[in-house]
Order: structure tokens, then C-alpha cells, then sequence
């Protein structure tokens, strides 16, 4: 197997006119094209089928599609993974200590309910050391709603009560502002760009946010008809986000807004954005509401190990606290 990271214009008859094609078609890596069916790929990359095979063909000899690990292996990769601590008890308990590197939390809820409040108070803890619930690790924030807010981030770090400069926090949060949606796949490109430059540095990359995943995606693809290039696109992006987290042992935390199912007449209506394709691939899925009295509810509705259940807790000037 081929060391090192792999780029498009590694594979045989690709230089630079069709590389930039590929990306423009949404396949991005070397992996994407090895999984790529033939008829996909000529048909968005504007190449012949039989080109596409060959293509394919080298992809999957570069890249280790069937390499099997042990159970063992997978227990030992396991044993890096770590936790980022929200440092509000109830909340870390139902995440079972925290958000899991290696892995994607998607949050989701109405306008309010506290999703924005979350990433950036993961964009500060982030920063802590590790024995205070941190990963000692820098963040970046693929902002796609103009919800970043730097004065925020300045009240949480406030608001944890150490001695600490929030302007050398804010010094440790990357963010880029996704115009369309795919700018915002882009930017993710670019984030493994600046992941890489920093792994040697004293804060490397742990926390990738994205807030919100859904919101360009949902705007741009209107109407049933454009359904299926709308998920598909929003399959690979998320792949790429999971690559990127695997890679660099950090944390994904993206963001999804809600619509209302008008076919439940009891419980609770809302549903989150981006059906199976973004509910598949995120590891654990949080649903947020508004309670009385300023109180947040977190119930844990999916997660491969951990039992659904619910937290409360309060958003504050102070930032994120227990109730």
C-alpha cells in the first residue's frame, strides 16, 4: 500500500484539468473514486466508462479496501480514543464521560435550543488540559449560518473561573465561513490542510465543527427532484468529515435543524434534517429542546453503546452549567 497521504493526481492519466473535475463532481480522495461505481464517475467527471474503470481499478489497488483487523486491533485502536467533557455532570454522564473522539455527534433541535451554545462551549473546553476535561487541542469551526460569535467564547472562558487570557483562546478556534454548500465541502478539504500543518504543534486539531451540516444542502436542493444529488453529495461530505476525525483523533460535532412531520399526531413532531444518510453516519445523535425556567433537555437518541436517556442543563453568560 502506497504511504502517505494519497492525492487525485497520484492515480495514472490524471493531472491537473481532470483532478480539478473530480473535486468539482464531489470526489475528493482516492478512496471516494476506489468506491465510485463506473457509470457515477464518467457520467459527473465527463470522462468515457472505460476510462473510469481504469481509474477505478488503480484507486482500489492504492488504497487497502479489504483490509481486515481482529477484533483485538479494533480494542487497541479504541484505547486512543478519548473524551471531551462538557464539565456539566449530568450532560457528560449520558454522553458516558464525554464526546468521543474518532467519532460524530450531531446535535439537533429548533432555533434556541442550544446548539450553537454547545459547539462553542466545545470550542473553548477543547482547549483545557486533559485532566481538566480537555483534549489540549485547537478547534476549527466551519461556521455556514453566521453563528460564531468571538464575545461568547470571551464569557466562557470567563465563565470557567481560571486564570486564562479568552484572547488566547480565540487564538486556537480556526474558523472559515461556508458561503454554498459546496464551499463548505471545500472547506473541510482545507481543514485536513490545516490539521496536518498543526499535529507538531502544541494545540493540534480535536475539535471539527460544522454548524450547521444541513443548511446549505437544504436551501440549494429544494424540492423532491433534487433529493437524491442532495443526499448524495451530503454522504460524501460526511465521510470526509469521518476521515478527518478518524485521522486526527478529534472530535466531530456538527449541528442539523428540524422540520415537523405532519404524520405524528402523538409525541413529538420533529424529525432532524438529511433522513438516514446524516442519521447513519453520525455516532451518536443528541436531541435538544427548551424546557421552563431556562432549562435545556438533552436526550441521547442514538448511540452505538450507551442507553437513550436525558440530561438537563442550563445556558448562562457563564456559558453551558448544571441546573
Amino acid at each position: 500500500m502506497t504511504q502517505g497521504p494519497l492525492e487525485l493526481e497520484d492515480l495514472p492519466g490524471v493531472g491537473p484539468t481532470t483532478a480539478e473535475k473530480l473535486r468539482e463532481a464531489g470526489f475528493l480522495s482516492v478512496e471516494n473514486i476506489a468506491t465510485a461505481t463506473s457509470a457515477d464517475l464518467a457520467e459527473t467527471a465527463e470522462i468515457g466508462e472505460s476510462t473510469a474503470k481504469k481509474m477505478i481499478r488503480a484507486a482500489r489497488e492504492m488504497v487497502d479496501l479489504a483490509g481486515f483487523k481482529t477484533g483485538k486491533d479494533v480494542f487497541e485502536q479504541r484505547k486512543e480514543i478519548r473524551k471531551l467533557r462538557t464539565l456539566v455532570p449530568e450532560l457528560d454522564s449520558l454522553l458516558g464521560g464525554g464526546l468521543e473522539t474518532q467519532a460524530i455527534t450531531e446535535l439537533y433541535g429548533e432555533f434556541g435550543s442550544g446548539k450553537s451554545q454547545i459547539v462553542h462551549q466545545m470550542a473553548v473546553n477543547v482547549q483545557l488540559d486533559e485532566d481538566a476535561g480537555g483534549l489540549n487541542g485547537s478547534a476549527i469551526y466551519i461556521d455556514t449560518e453566521n453563528t460564531f460569535r468571538p464575545e461568547r467564547i470571551e464569557q466562557m472562558v470567563l465563565g470557567l473561573g481560571i486564570d486564562a487570557d479568552p484572547a488566547d483562546f480565540l487564538e486556537n478556534i480556526h474558523v472559515a465561513r461556508a458561503h454554498t454548500s459546496d464551499h463548505q465541502m471545500l472547506l473541510v478539504d482545507s481543514a485536513k490542510g490545516r490539521a496536518a500543518e498543526m499535529k507538531e504543534s502544541g494545540k493540534p486539531v480535536r475539535l471539527f465543527i460544522i454548524d450547521s451540516l444541513t443548511s446549505h444542502f437544504r436551501s440549494e436542493y429544494a424540492g423532491r427532484g433534487t433529493l437524491a444529488t442532495r443526499q448524495q453529495k451530503l454522504n460524501r461530505h460526511l465521510h470526509e468529515l469521518f476521515k478527518l476525525v478518524d485521522e486526527n483523533n478529534a472530535v466531530g460535532l456538527v449541528t442539523n435543524q428540524v422540520m415537523s412531520n405532519p404524520a405524528v399526531f402523538f409525541g413529538d413532531p420533529t424529525k432532524p434534517i438529511g433522513g438516514n444518510i446524516v442519521g447513519h453516519t453520525a455516532t451518536f445523535r443528541i436531541y435538544l429542546r427548551k424546557s421552563k425556567g431556562g432549562k435545556r433537555i438533552a436526550r441521547l437518541v442514538d448511540s452505538p453503546n450507551l442507553p437513550e436517556g436525558e440530561a438537563t442543563f442550563m445556558v448562562e453568560e457563564a456559558g453551558l452549567k448544571p441546573c
